[in-house]
């Protein structure tokens, strides 16, 4: 990344100012803006996050507000009620409390003598949630949005549940916020209320895996703060962003083939980053891009920011498998529209059991083909979003392979490229009421590698319905439609694609209650391809992308080293399998403000040999804040395990100052399972 040093407009900051909302609760935000705002008012661009601006995500503010404040913005950047320096509680993601909240901060900025009265949210994740869900309420001064690593719809492609099957990821983003929610607020900052702030904070915690395990199937829980109940409430630009090794890739498409504003879409093959910090490579001047955004629609300068594709897209080479990459190879592709007239569908039947080429027709056998693959498929399956925390991509799959069925083409005679969401078309049955059909996509080199592509699930109680699943009978065939995540890929000459049909995907998927044995009949079994032509001549005339840029951040004083480990492991005696996972930032000062910070996450899953009832999952986190004068820790643990009736959640929370501890609780409940 090239640090800017030189701005268009001279910039001052506000470290800590407070906004009051309508409860009495004041919210923490700090403040870029151009000096000249004092006399010039200038349009504002939020940031609403719950990740501790004044310290854990504050080298990363200051590499992007200073930026965009340069460019004759006022960058507000707030802590989330009950997170960071903001008073009050924390209980859970994207209650109406804090989409309220975001109203009256929006009312608030729009009313200050540097703004000019008109507003946009931006962000990764979070932010990019709550500026979606803000902007679908419509708050009056809102114009324009910018989001990254988002989902419109929060039960079907979140990290809760996919395809009606539990990710493991809903453990352990509700370990992740078990922790930041009950850090305390800065001394410095706060001064002598810090304690009451924080014990508020920590009597008001309960794992809030406890509340996403009690809604298993779609209802109003996960219909509020989605936008696809109701595409029509967005009425405002939006640039959307994504990353192919992300969770979230999905939803970029879903926007732009469901909103009626003016939109942009942009897929690179990041990870959990935004683009000009992104990671696989290449990164790219993300920035420059969303201050064009702003130009055109918070000032009304008419810069061409709509002209050309309304998306642009990675289209990725093939590669050798890998848990982590350094740079993805490929080329941008633009599309004028979504759905796209360039793309077109390649229906490959499974015959012969083979998968067929287009234009094969199905098998006229009425030939079933079954599998219950062991516990151990999924292992080597990587993180359901990488956060570019390696290894956390999926490694070989020929091992996964070895407990799936397996279905490929022969040797490609010439390239294929595929943009959009492949889906498995399929006929099946089962021998148990609940069991999962894991659908994988990968490209077989001529030595036999095999590259994840991408990847798909379906709970089959869920295959007519994610709000009343229904359990299947055994022995009784389904057609069923297994959608996979979105991707750009292409597979070379003399390449195979390979489509792998699988129970098991654990542990990036919760397993069902008990084993399944699965048929799966060729008769009426396909899996469709969005193909691309390789030679859209529109490809040529891409206005490229700038190097990255932003503002160089504070110093950080390393005190002492991370750690990243990601370990599978099994005993041959006992035949118990363990993948431990570590990230741990180490001990790190941030000399602008003094506070010393660490933080290690922990995650470890298990089971022993084909014992459904053994699966285990543990999130264990520690997060500590300090300074000379100052130290204190929090550390939380939640273990969760199920049998075929109920799951089991084992959760403790404990508080430290002076290393002593000053606060202690522990929860141990039961959730029944309900075709899950």
């Amino acid at each position: 990344m090239r640090y800017v040093d030189q701005l268009p407009c001279a910039i001052q900051e506000e470290k800590h100012v407070t906004i009051p909302m309508e409860d009495g609760v004041k919210l923490s935000a700090r403040v870029w803006r151009p000096t000249a705002s004092d006399a010039e008012p200038v349009p504002a661009v939020l940031e609403y996050i719950p990740y501790r601006k004044n310290d854990l995500t504050s080298t990363r503010d200051a590499i992007h507000h200073p930026y965009i404040a340069g460019h004759g913005y006022a960058c507000v950047r707030v802590d989330l009620r009950g997170t960071g320096e903001s008073e009050g509680v924390l209980l859970d993601e994207y209650l109406e409390r804090e989409q309220s909240d975001a109203e009256a901060v929006l009312a608030w900025i729009a009313e200050q003598p540097w703004c000019d009265g008109n507003t946009g949210m931006m962000g990764i994740s979070w932010g990019a949630f709550a500026a979606l869900q803000t902007a679908a309420r419509r708050p009056p001064s809102l114009r324009a949005i910018c989001l990254a690593s988002f989902t419109d719809d929060r039960y079907a492609d979140d990290m809760h549940y996919l395809g009606g099957a539990m990710l493991s990821d809903n453990l352990a983003e509700a370990g992740t916020m078990f922790a930041y929610a009950t850090c305390p607020p800065d001394p410095a900052v706060v001064g002598g209320r810090w304690r009451e702030m924080w014990r508020e904070r920590l009597d008001a915690a309960r794992p809030w895996v406890l509340e996403w395990l009690r809604h298993q199937q779609r209802d109003d829980y996960w219909r509020h703060a989605s936008l696809s109940e109701d595409y029509t409430a967005l009425r405002c630009p939006v640039l959307a962003s994504s990353g192919w090794a992300d969770g979230y890739s999905n939803a970029v498409t879903r926007l732009l083939s469901n909103v009626d504003v003016p939109r942009k879409g942009l897929i690179g093959p990041w990870s959990h980053k935004l683009p000009h910090l992104g990671e696989p490579g290449p990164a790219i001047g993300y920035l420059q891009e969303v201050v064009r955004w702003w130009d055109h629609w918070l000032k009304g300068i008419d810069n061409g920011v709509m002209d050309g594709p309304m998306l642009l897209a990675w289209m990725q080479e093939s590669v050798p498998p890998s848990t982590s990459y350094e740079e993805r190879p490929g080329r941008w592709v633009g599309e004028p529209s979504w759905p796209s007239p360039n793309i077109g569908e390649a229906v490959l039947p499974l015959r012969d059991g083979a998968l067929g080429r287009p234009g094969d027709r199905r098998s006229e056998e009425d030939r079933a083909h079954t599998v219950q693959s062991p516990l151990s498929v999924g292992q080597f399956a990587g993180k359901w979003a990488s956060y570019n925390a390696p290894p956390d991509l999926p490694y070989d799959q020929r091992e996964e392979d070895g407990g799936s069925l397996v279905f490929q083409t022969a040797p490609l005679d010439g390239r294929v490229e595929v943009l959009g969401a492949p889906a498995l078309d399929a006929e099946v049955a089962s021998d148990a009421p609940v069991a999962q059909l894991n659908v994988r996509l990968s490209d077989v080199a001529p030595d036999g590698r095999s590259t994840r592509v991408t990847y798909g699930v379906l709970n089959l109680t869920h295959r007519d319905s994610q709000e009343h699943p229904e359990a299947l009978e055994p022995g009784r065939r389904y057609r069923v439609r297994v959608p996979l995540h979105s991707i750009a890929h292409a597979f070379p000459p003399g390449h195979r694609i390979r489509v792998s049909l699988s129970t098991s995907h654990w542990p990036l998927v919760w397993p069902a209650p008990r084993p399944a044995l699965l048929s799966v009949y060729e008769s009426g079994s396909t899996l469709t391809l969005p193909v691309r032509p390789e030679d859209v001549p529109e490809d040529k005339a891409l206005r490229p992308f700038g190097e990255p840029e932003g503002c160089a951040p504070p110093a950080v004083t390393r005190l002492s080293e991370p750690e990243q480990a990601w370990t599978v492991t099994r005993d041959l005696v006992d035949y118990r399998s363990v993948l431990d996972i570590v990230k741990d930032r180490g001990l790190q000062r941030y000399e602008d403000t003094g506070i010393e910070t660490g933080l290690r996450a922990c995650e470890k899953y298990s089971w022993t040999g084909e014992d459904f009832g053994s699966v285990r999952g543990e999130s264990a986190w520690v997060m500590r804040f300090g300074r000379p004068d100052w130290d204190v820790r929090v550390e939380t643990r939640t273990v969760l395990t199920s049998d075929e009736d109920a799951f089991h959640v084992d959760a403790t929370l404990d508080g430290y100052e002076d290393g002593r501890r000053v606060f202690s609780r522990t929860w141990n409940e039961q959730i029944p399972r309900t075709n899950v």
